[in-house]
């Protein structure tokens, strides 16, 4: 019997796939759950345990949260990336890891196939697609959900008429949850109008005292809060469990999707949001106007990019080693004030601040040059606009 490697996550899509492609397909399933940060260990346990009750022959689970960040997060950092100002790519970053995951899997274990459950409608078939055609060309991708262009009611009914009870409720709302946010797609995001209602938040909010909080940054990345020295990673999930029952990092964003039709996501990911703004704050004061100009640039292109699934190009990693040059002196605190749906950069402390009053007193005269300097710096620097004009005069 061929073997299938099924990228699963236990719900309902990837459960009508376990079963779809065993007794409709005949092949031997094997399930695999890419964890980058969005499960604990009760719930991967559950999801094992629904994985062989729906019949697969092996199930595993390989956590690439770690690498994830090192690979992927850290970079989004270093960059601000927020797609269209808004979005922390919190679905779209961690695609990628996990499609890389499993192709190595399936490497691993020498299968003839490889399965997903993604529709024909958004971002994620193509992401998979690619990096397996990328990385294991000459495996098979075997795509039910898109392929028989299924409704989730109709998922539903499959699995019924198979044992597998699925609540309808349970359907309603589609939860992918991360190490670098959460995302939340219903009947809402389908159209261009409504909200998505409180209960469908993953996360309710409970604090409604405002609150301060240090963070630190050494080389661009988040090493403590509050005084507290913290690994990358774990700095990221402490600061989540912070600053989410806040509601902060709450919205919806709207995008352009590979496949050129307008899309809408839900999302919450307030520590991301907050690490970023956090993070600029800080670059603002310690980089020179045009390493940000350029950083501002190549992070757009890098953002975009990796949202397209375009990791494995190798240009990628020619910007992020611009990236990672780039954060040599991004060292200090920055401090924050967390409310309810919101949140507010206060200030920075760094060694690194080019906001020295070494050279200005801000507001006032500049201590390293004169009114006279300024003059003839001020005449020199706009000549060649001031000939241009009295060249193209009226004509122009």
């Amino acid at each position: 019997m061929k073997k299938v490697v099924l990228a699963f996550s236990g719900g309902l899509d990837t459960s009508f796939c376990c079963i779809y492609l065993a007794q409709d397909r005949g092949l031997e399933v094997h399930s695999v759950i890419v964890n980058t940060g969005g499960f604990s260990d009760e719930e991967l346990q559950e999801i094992e345990k629904r994985a062989y009750a729906l019949g697969v022959k092996s199930h595993a689970v390989v956590d690439e949260t770690e690498s994830y960040y090192e690979g992927c997060i850290k970079y989004l950092v270093f960059g601000n990336v927020l797609k269209n100002a808004t979005y922390p790519l919190s679905v779209s970053a961690e695609r990628v890891s996990q499609a890389t995951a499993i192709a190595n899997y399936v490497k691993k274990i020498g299968a003839d196939y490889v399965a997903h459950g993604s529709t024909g409608a958004g971002n994620d078939q193509v992401r998979f697609d690619m990096i397996f055609n990328i990385l294991i060309p000459e495996v098979e991708i075997i795509t039910p959900i898109r392929d028989l262009k299924l409704s989730r009611e109709a998922e539903i009914e499959y699995l019924a008429q198979h044992g597998v009870e699925y609540s309808a409720e349970k359907a309603r709302y589609s939860i992918n949850k991360g190490l670098w946010g959460t995302s939340v797609g219903g009947k809402e995001t389908l159209t261009s109008h409504e909200t998505l209602p409180e209960s469908a938040w993953p996360t309710q909010v409970s604090e409604t005292e405002s609150r301060k909080i240090e963070l630190t940054f050494e080389k661009g990345e988040l090493v403590a809060i509050d005084g507290e020295t913290l690994a990358p990673v774990r700095a990221i999930q402490k600061l989540q469990a912070i600053a989410q029952p806040f509601g902060i990092g709450r919205d919806i964003h709207v995008g352009d999707t590979i496949i050129g039709i307008k899309g809408r996501v839900g999302f919450e990911a307030a520590g991301p949001i907050i690490i970023i703004k956090a993070h600029h704050t800080l670059e603002k004061h310690t980089l020179t106007k045009w390493q940000l100009s350029w950083k501002e640039q190549l992070s757009s292109f890098y953002g975009n990019w990796l949202h397209e699934g375009q990791f494995h190009d190798p240009i990628m990693r020619n910007i992020e080693a611009f990236l990672a040059d780039t954060q040599k002196f991004v060292s200090g605190k920055v401090f924050v004030e967390l409310l309810p749906y919101r949140f507010q950069i206060i200030g920075i402390e760094s060694n690194h601040d080019l906001m020295s009053n070494k050279f200005g007193s801000y507001g006032e005269m500049n201590n390293a040059w004169s009114g006279e300097d300024v003059k003839g710096f001020s005449k020199i620097f706009g000549n060649q606009v001031m000939i241009w004009h009295k060249v193209n005069g009226e004509e122009a």
